[in-house]
């Protein structure tokens, strides 16, 4: 069949402008087309069709394909050699040639040209949403900006560039209204294809353009330091953000809010032009659920939680104030509805005096506290543990060491010994010897002090009456003053002794070699000077004598 390659050049060139589909994609999809339609029409999807499509020759051929066969066991898919030659005399068929058979694409039937037809509209659609995807692949999940083409209560239609988005009305944030010319902002769900065709799917009321918004506007969570874990959203009612942050000193839901709420207000005046604002709940993320789901209830008050562990069940009780029922429910039950979407759970909520009549068993805010606290602790104790036992695998040092740091290796000190170690062994043991004789020799010397300081102790004291100068007596007094330090010498002196004592028999348990301070002479002299001093102390001092002048007349 001759075609006009002007005029086919011509629409090729304008699907290309308008669609963005190139001349080679178009033909290729048009013989794709003739041959599904062709391959129908011959009563079997088996069977081998040809279509060739040459612009230069200006010509379109399409003609069936049969094998050459000796037997014929298929007349869709073969031909014998016989059938084969008489059919065609230009030239000689043997077995396992193609004969072709030409189709007449002038006579072709009406339902053959519908379904060519049909096919190429899916044919353009799958083009147009490839395309489609191309330029906004790096779009998706962000926000682009668009002006206000058309609107009307059903939806509206959105210039974005070089092509137009429809932005329906259940994708509009409640009841929020648009002038022809204004200028918003558009969240990029997917690129999806249609009846008419490929098409970018927008959106003002998914969680995504929320998450997105907060991500433009705050920038913690911009460059990363915090993360939104979650978010549950009824557009222009309410909605509930979960946040977290792995930097302690970061509180994710304060930084999220900002000075005065500052920066949750600037995401909020963007949420739709209507007369109500949604309102915007922002929570810490917890790995407890126990604790995830109290947040999530917030601005109710929690007493208590029981958590199903069951992972198939996910469901929990919730124990709330008397008078934090309406709080937890919400209006219209939003509140409830947005904490279980948030959190994943479904949750039951009990007033705490029900919850008592009942005698329910549940964990308080402040014991799910602590066990978390706990599980945080344990945390970081095991990365630092972690952190200190970890060494590079080249060089062995650990991180943050200079390079070329060696670490210490164990040392067995047992099995290093010298003829120094030798020697002050042998010393020991000696002194250890003579340690053993002084103590026995102190314990049989000691004895009698024993004895007298018991006597001393159980000595009657006698009253007796007399009269005497003040002379006398300031000397008496020193004489005893004297006297009294010498007693107070001997009492510190024995004293000392019991504890060298009781050191000498902790020593002698203390296993392995020890060597003495002093030297054998320097103890010869210690105890020269101690018996020096025993001799001039007096120890037969009668005290009884002195009471006289404490006695009443």
């Amino acid at each position: 069949m001759a075609i006009n390659v002007s005029e086919i050049n011509a629409a090729l060139d304008a699907i290309e402008v308008s669609k963005g589909i190139s001349k080679e994609r178009v033909i290729e999809a048009l013989k794709e087309s003739m041959a599904k339609a062709y391959r129908k029409s011959l009563g079997g999807d088996d069977a081998l069709v040809n279509v060739v499509f040459d612009l230069d020759a200006g010509i379109i051929e399409m003609y069936q394909i049969k094998n050459v066969v000796e037997d014929v066991t298929d007349d869709l898919l073969e031909i014998s050699v016989e059938d084969a030659n008489e059919e065609d005399k230009s030239k000689k068929y043997k077995v396992g040639d193609e004969f072709h058979i030409p189709a007449n694409i002038d006579e072709l039937r009406k339902a053959m040209v519908i379904t060519i037809k049909n096919l190429m509209k899916q044919k353009f659609a799958e083009a147009e949403k490839e395309v489609l995807h191309e330029q906004f692949k790096d779009k998706i999940n962000t926000l682009i900006t668009g002006r206000v083409e058309q609107y009307d209560d059903r939806g509206a239609s959105i210039n974005i560039g070089r092509t137009s988005v429809y932005l329906p009305r259940k994708e509009m944030i409640k009841d929020e209204r648009f002038a022809i010319g204004d200028t918003i902002k558009l969240y990029v769900n997917d690129v999806a294809s249609g009846t008419k065709g490929a098409h970018i799917v927008v959106s003002r009321a998914c969680e995504g353009f929320l998450k997105a918004l907060m991500t433009e506007s705050i920038h913690d969570i911009y460059d990363g330091t915090i993360v939104i874990k979650s978010v549950a959203r009824e557009a222009g009612e309410r909605s509930k953000v979960a946040v977290y942050s792995s930097d302690p000193n970061v509180d994710p839901a304060g930084a999220c809010i900002g000075p005065n709420g500052s920066r949750i207000q600037k995401v909020v005046s963007q949420l739709g032009n209507g007369s109500s604002k949604e309102k915007i709940d922002i929570i810490a993320y917890k790995e407890n659920p126990g604790l995830y789901i109290m947040e999530a209830l917030k601005p109710a008050h929690v007493v208590g939680i029981k958590v199903d562990e069951d992972p198939e069940k996910k469901s929990a009780l919730v124990v709330v104030k008397d008078d934090s029922l309406s709080l937890a429910i919400g209006r219209k039950g939003v509140n409830a509805r947005l904490a279980v979407k948030l959190t994943g759970y479904n949750i039951d909520i009990k007033v705490e005096s029900e919850a008592i009549e009942a005698g329910l068993e549940y964990q308080s805010f402040e014991e799910l506290s602590a066990i978390e606290m706990e599980e945080r602790a344990r945390r970081i104790a095991e990365a630092q543990r972690a952190a200190l036992v970890y060494q590079n695998k080249d060089e062995g040092v650990l991180p943050g060491l200079p390079e070329g740091y060696v670490a210490p290796q164990a040392r067995n000190y047992e099995e290093e010994t010298n003829d120094f170690d030798t020697a002050l062994e042998e010393v020991a043991e000696e002194e250890e010897v003579s340690v053993k004789e002084e103590k026995a020799e102190v314990k049989e010397e000691k004895a009698p002090e024993v004895e007298v300081s018991e006597k001393k102790e159980e000595a009657p004291q006698t009253s007796v009456k007399t009269t005497t100068t003040i002379a006398d007596l300031e000397k008496s007094l020193e004489d005893s003053s004297k006297n009294q330090k010498k007693s107070n010498y001997k009492r510190s002196k024995k004293k000392t002794d019991e504890e060298e004592e009781d050191k000498g028999d902790a020593l002698s348990h203390v296993d392995g070699p020890r060597m003495s301070i002093y030297t054998e002479e320097e103890l010869k002299e210690i105890e020269e000077e101690e018996n020096e001093v025993e001799e001039d102390i007096d120890e037969d001092i009668d005290y009884d004598e002195y009471d006289q002048y404490y006695d009443e007349d």
